[in-house]
């Protein structure tokens, strides 16, 4: 049996760990002080229409020594470099780091700690939160992860990983095309958290609107080139694609980062949209550039600082 590190217990790690744990999977959480006394009191609780589950999980704090098979990363992109400070002693030569972040950046920054082959692709489709007793509240018909190697090449010890991650509650899929499918789901998130964000809106008044529905295909349009211009590949009619997926979501629906504003929290600005306009000619991705200036300005006005 493969070892497995989750990193966080918290909205999504919480969900995809606690399903591997329920499987019966040797799972470790790493965790705050904070956190693990909340879990050593209460244990992990899941509440999802795809079946609850209450557990004792096995938790561990930085500064322990013990190598795991997979550490699975599910922390926001500004928590990530410390993060990686926190893995020393948990990755060993064999170790592989699936990351579940959104965007594409964290994945240089982890392959110049880890090295190439050990870190592997990955992304999620769910909607979860943590309510004030430090239950997983997962709500969406979606909660799936999809991982897989970067090269495409399975090797042995690889599809061992991939046999750990099988058969959970959970929807968890390996892909031969993994980083085609995180530039999608990057395509995705960026469109849809740029306009929940922006319009402090779920998706649905949004897309009803026919000046808010023409955001969301100009996010789309802007998004795809802006990726394109960093090496991104995508399958044909994406847009038509996502903007179709958009309206079929359920109308309350909101963004991990609209609800990161709505609790005064921090944001991935830079991460998500930052990246993509960055050494662009001012006069390209307008609306892109509305998104991050929004967004910056959160930022400046939630640390008290304004120009």
């Amino acid at each position: 049996m493969m070892k497995i590190l989750v990193v966080g217990a918290g909205a999504v790690g919480g969900y995809f760990g606690g399903r591997l744990a329920e499987k019966g999977e040797d799972v470790t959480f790493l965790v705050r002080e904070r956190r693990a006394e909340e879990l050593e009191r209460t244990g992990l609780e899941i509440i999802s229409p795809h079946g609850g589950v209450s557990l004792t999980p096995r938790l561990i704090q930085v500064g322990t020594k013990e190598t795991f098979d997979l550490v699975i990363v599910s922390t926001k992109a500004y928590h990530l470099g410390h993060v990686i400070g926190d893995l020393e002693g948990f990755v060993g030569p064999d170790t592989y780091v699936l990351p579940v972040l959104n965007g594409m950046q964290h994945i240089e920054q982890l392959v110049a700690e880890f090295g190439e082959t050990r870190v592997l692709g990955g992304l999620c489709f769910i909607e979860s939160t943590l309510d004030a007793t430090g239950r997983v509240i997962q709500t969406s018909p979606a909660h799936q992860l999809v991982f897989g190697p970067r090269d495409g090449d399975w090797t042995d010890r690889l599809l061992k990983v991939k046999e750990a991650l099988a058969g959970t509650k959970a929807s968890i899929k390996p892909s031969d095309e993994i980083m085609r499918d995180m530039w999608q789901k990057y395509l995705f998130i960026t469109t849809f958290s740029g306009v929940t964000s922006l319009f402090r809106a779920p998706i649905g008044p949004i897309r009803d609107d026919a000046a808010g529905d023409h955001v969301i295909r100009n996010v789309l349009q802007e998004a795809k080139q802006a990726m394109e211009r960093h090496g991104a590949t995508f399958i044909q009619d994406i847009e038509q694609e996502q903007e179709k997926r958009m309206h079929q979501m359920a109308p309350d629906m909101k963004s991990s980062l609209q609800r990161d504003m709505e609790k005064q929290g921090m944001v991935e600005a830079d991460h998500l949209f930052g990246n993509l306009i960055e050494g662009a000619e001012p006069s390209l991705y307008p609306t892109l550039r509305m998104i991050h200036t929004n967004l910056k300005i959160y930022e400046r006005l939630r640390s008290g600082v304004s120009d």
